[in-house]
């Protein structure tokens, strides 16, 4: 079996790599970096290739067409994932490049495309728990949530002949960059500030569970051309019960400090509008970056499971130990 890996020079995409590539599958992956792509080459247990792509330049779709001659699969993770970012920017990563992708399925006859979405295009600064994948969306709080759900659209009028959009909830892991990172940094610093309390109910994925979830989307048999599934752990737990546990794994102080959503929320207001005023900079909080830890989101997991049989590899705490013990041998505990 054949597989492009779009963004495999990525946090989850270098993991799909290896795994595909243990797997004994012939596995070429995209990115712009060529560091990260040799990083990626160095630790893979099997002969992979690297094509160095930008999604979004007047070259893309046709590079791509090109080297995924002959592919039986794509598995799409290439992204810009982040609170912050001109539109531009998310349009090519997330909106161009998902269209780059059906442009090469069409073209090639591929017969099954993994493409990565987000469960931020259920955020909407309320709590909301158990969230199932055929429920409304929420107008989109930001330009990544916009261009991902316009990205998901795409998908749906393609017509290919078997696709699976997957929306995993707050990936971490080994080559992590987003999440805990952000957290661990102010860890090391300060003050985390706890808002509503701390008791927003979280759902975060290993990303060995979504590894594990792609290796099923790749490999079973779908109910139907297009689904759609929620993924996590399945294990939601508080944000405060998540700061202990990193600080236990990571053997860092935690100190909190409670301040009221409303005065967050102002603040970080101000800092956006600051920002874009200024040198477009990402500002130290961002609104939809307080959210996400101020306000509850679950996902209701049982169609993967009943579908395609999903069940976690690898729980919680031990994913945050395994990273935590990474972490701390390549960082030496600096982030």
């Amino acid at each position: 079996m054949k597989v492009l890996v779009t963004g495999g020079t990525g946090f989850i995409g270098r993991h799909l790599v290896w795994h595909l590539a243990a797997q004994g599958w012939q596995v070429l992956f995209s990115g712009r970096n060529a560091q990260a792509a040799a990083e990626v080459i160095d630790h893979s247990p099997a002969q992979v290739s690297w094509l160095a792509l930008a999604h979004g330049s007047a070259q893309a779709a046709g590079q791509l067409t090109e080297a995924s001659q002959g592919c039986d699969a794509i598995v799409h993770c290439a992204a810009l994932s982040s609170p912050w970012g001109s539109a531009q920017a998310f349009r090519d990563a997330n909106l161009e490049a998902t269209a780059e992708v059906i442009q090469a399925c069409q073209a090639n006859g591929i017969a099954r495309l993994v493409h990565l979405s987000t469960p931020s295009l259920y955020f909407d600064y309320r709590d909301r728990l158990g969230i199932r994948e055929d429920q409304p969306l929420p107008a989109p709080v930001n330009q990544y949530a916009r261009t991902k759900a316009q990205a998901e659209a795409l998908l749906a009028l393609a017509e290919l002949p078997a696709c699976v959009i997957l929306r995993p909830r707050a990936v971490f892991g080994p080559w992590d960059a987003t999440l805990m990172p952000r957290l661990l940094r102010v860890m090391r610093r300060g003050a985390i500030p706890l808002m509503r309390g701390g008791q927003a109910q979280l759902d975060l994925t290993c990303v060995d569970n979504l590894v594990h979830a792609v290796w099923l989307a790749l490999t079973r048999p779908l109910p139907r051309p297009l689904c759609v599934y929620n993924l996590s752990n399945g294990t939601p737990l508080p944000f405060n019960a998540l700061l202990a546990q990193m600080a236990e794994q990571f053997q860092l102080p935690l100190r909190t400090r409670r301040l009221p959503w409303p005065l967050v929320h102002a603040v970080a207001h101000l800092l956006e509008l600051k920002a874009r005023l200024g040198d477009g900079r990402e500002p130290l909080i961002t609104r939809y970056g307080a959210g996400v830890l101020a306000f509850s989101q679950t996902l209701d997991i049982g169609a993967i499971e009943r579908e395609l049989g999903y069940r976690q590899v690898l729980s919680q705490a031990e994913g945050i130990a395994r990273y935590a013990q990474w972490w701390r041998a390549r960082q030496g505990g600096a982030q």
